[in-house]
């Protein structure tokens, strides 16, 4: 996500007012209800492979219900959004994206109202009550080479990158602003804004795209990513990569949440699919595919409990000072 077209997304929807919707459920039968909505309406930042299969168990559930995915990136989906609610066009139902777009769409009305009855397996940090649940998050980390990089010099805290032995030795991904805002929070603003500024100064490798940095490191070209998403390289290690995480604090977890929008045309089969992806066996299939996910009655990821990384949700709230915070990260990180 780039800082500047982030920005002025949350911009749009300030400047923009939208009906506030109501998606109360009905008394009706939930199922009697989804059946006569037919279809359900799902715009999603996940991949493709993982939206498919979730939809197609499904419709396994629910033969009646067809599942129409459109998945794009977070800017996009959320534009698309917003093209289509200035155009008075009701089309989507079930949104699901980083939870900074849906604490914004619930500011201006765009996201609707609903409790799933799935919300109570959920810690109160992973969702926005009556409005969006976690379907799963990404902590970032700090990811080395295990050829280049010795036990003895790993980085027990976020101060020991600032070690002159890591000069020159460090990537870092461009343009992550929640990464950048969340830090800030978790080290105290004045106290972070320092740090970021120390950090620079190691001259980290700036690059864009978190698949081409994994593979820099595993290939050896660089020996450390100061801010490495622990899905991607769990992945990646699970394949043989010479690869592996630390955790030299708390880590910031992105969450991409799920929520019912407040003009749905089918809000019947969207309660049906929401539900189902925050079941016990919706979020299984997340775990199957690698994802982190908060549910409370399904075990903690084993690479987090081994390593006892503490896990701060990202606040969506934080959203709101994205505009301020990519100016500062785009002038700390400037080369």
């Amino acid at each position: 996500m780039k800082p500047i077209a982030l920005a002025l997304l949350i911009a749009a929807f300030v400047a923009f007012g939208f009906p506030q919707g109501s998606s109360a459920a009905t008394r009706e039968d939930p199922i009697e209800a989804a059946k006569k909505d037919r279809e359900v309406v799902f715009y999603t930042t996940t991949n493709l492979e993982e939206a498919a299969a979730m939809s197609a168990r499904f419709k396994a559930k629910y033969p009646f219900l067809d599942v129409n995915i459109n998945r794009a990136e977070g800017e996009r989906i959320v534009t698309k959004v917003l093209q289509e609610t200035r155009a008075k066009k009701s089309l989507v139902d079930v949104m699901q994206t980083p939870a900074f777009y849906l604490h914004a769409l619930k500011k201006r009305g765009i996201l609707g109202e609903y409790a799933s009855t799935e919300d109570r397996f959920y810690p109160r940090n992973f969702k926005e009550e009556k409005s969006w649940t976690t379907t799963y998050y990404n902590p970032y980390v700090v990811l080395y080479n295990t050829k280049l990089v010795s036990a003895q010099n790993l980085p027990k805290r976020y101060e020991d990158l600032l070690n002159p032995f890591w000069k020159n030795k460090m990537i870092l991904e461009k343009d992550k602003i929640d990464w950048f805002t969340a830090m800030l929070e978790i080290l105290g603003r004045e106290k972070g804004v320092k740090y970021m500024r120390e950090l620079s100064r190691q001259n980290p490798m700036l690059r864009i795209g978190q698949t081409l940095i994994t593979q820099l490191v595993a290939a050896g070209e660089i020996a450390l990513q100061i801010n490495a998403n622990a899905v991607s390289v769990n992945r990646l290690k699970q394949k043989g990569a010479p690869i592996d995480w630390v955790a030299p604090g708390p880590l910031p977890g992105l969450m991409v949440g799920v929520g019912l929008v407040s003009q749905a045309p089918h809000p019947a089969a969207a309660r049906l699919f929401i539900d189902f992806l925050l079941s016990k066996e919706g979020q299984q299939m997340y775990q199957s595919a690698g994802r982190l996910v908060a549910r409370s009655d399904l075990p903690q990821d084993e690479s987090m409990k081994v390593r006892g990384a503490q896990i701060v949700p990202v606040d969506p709230a934080w959203a709101e000072n994205f505009d301020e915070d990519s100016k500062l990260l785009k002038e700390i990180f400037s080369n």
